[in-house]
């Protein structure tokens, strides 16, 4: 597996998302045993970015990544992300990236991860409702005590990037990207390269739907949060077919899978780009790490370059009043 540096972290430039394990997705949370075997299979074959986050459960998904990693915490570079919940008086399901939450946080996610730190320490979502400076500055202070290496933000626009940099060097931002959704690419790819911070795009697949082996939504459970998202409903969802369809094209020209075409495409966009798909099978995590030693012509990326844009928002509506803050 080939390196990249996020800042000045190095990572292997495929990473694994594990949220799919525990939460939000049809089937999470339904056999621990094969996402434990799934994380212990990209370790193997060279990953070194797990991806987790207090909310995926809630706390869930950090206790397996936990128990996955224990006798192996020196081989991987743990990420995990604050600020989606608060424990202090802000309520249930308010965004906190206050400074007592933050303090909280940390504790809560070192004692599920089984670690006495964290490499990249995320703040989930921008929270309006506290200086973007000072939670920079409390995250300071837990690198000062060796409780976190690394920060992060996650889905922060450009202005706040830069106010938190100022602050403290920020090593990566993490936010969706991907063949089907490309917001990143006008104005924070380049903020990003301006300022020596990497990127870590999350949701590369598009949900599952650029691998082309989803061609309806029947199967999903109810409480998958795919079923409200407006680019797999109605009308947007057969248009999006489309888009899969030229991706699968590509993918039969260049010998390869759908899925290792969207991720050698996304590592075709620059090495500061670390993806981190996500998967519970082992099989899965095998597929996807094998893009890593996939080169696509100049005539296949611009192919993709050009694909059919997807219709509908990549968020519902509440969601995307998150983005880009």
């Amino acid at each position: 597996m080939k390196h990249i540096k996020l800042g000045d972290l190095d990572v292997s430039r495929i990473g694994l998302g594990a949220m799919s394990m525990s939460h939000a997705y049809t089937g999470a949370g339904s056999d621990d045993a094969e996402s434990i075997r799934t994380i212990h299979r990209a370790l193997d074959l060279g990953v070194t970015l797990i991806d987790t986050a207090e909310v995926y459960g809630p706390y869930t998904n950090e206790e397996l990544v936990g128990r996955a990693l224990k006798g192996r915490r020196d081989q991987v570079v743990v990420a995990t992300k604050f600020g989606f919940m608060s424990h202090t008086d802000h309520g249930a399901g308010a965004l906190d990236s206050s400074p007592q939450n933050i303090r909280i946080a940390v504790e809560g996610s070192l004692k599920r991860l089984g670690t006495d730190y964290i490499d990249l320490y995320y703040q989930h979502r921008v929270d309006p409702d506290t200086p973007i400076e000072e939670t920079v500055g409390t995250l300071a202070e837990l690198v000062e005590e060796g409780k976190v290496r690394h920060i992060g933000l996650s889905e922060a626009g450009v202005e706040t990037i830069r106010r938190a940099h100022a602050v403290h060097p920020i090593t990566a931002l993490q936010s969706e990207y991907s063949l089907w959704t490309r917001d990143p690419e006008p104005e924070v790819l380049p903020t990003l390269r301006e300022l020596g911070v990497g990127f870590v795009p999350y949701s590369p697949l598009g949900h599952g739907f650029l691998t082309g082996q989803i061609r309806s939504t029947d199967d999903f459970a109810d409480d998958d949060w795919r079923k409200n998202n407006p680019r797999f409903t109605g009308e947007n969802f057969q248009r999006n077919l489309r888009l899969a369809d030229e991706v699968k094209a590509v993918a039969d020209e260049a010998g390869a899978t759908p899925a290792q075409v969207a991720l050698a495409w996304l590592l075709a966009q620059g090495d500061d780009i670390a993806p981190i798909p996500g998967t519970k099978r082992v099989e899965r995590v095998e597929e996807n790490t094998a893009a890593d030693g996939i080169e696509l012509s100049a005539e296949q990326l611009a192919k993709l370059d050009n694909l059919t844009p997807a219709v509908g928002d990549h968020h519902d509506e509440a969601g995307t009043r998150l983005l880009g803050r």
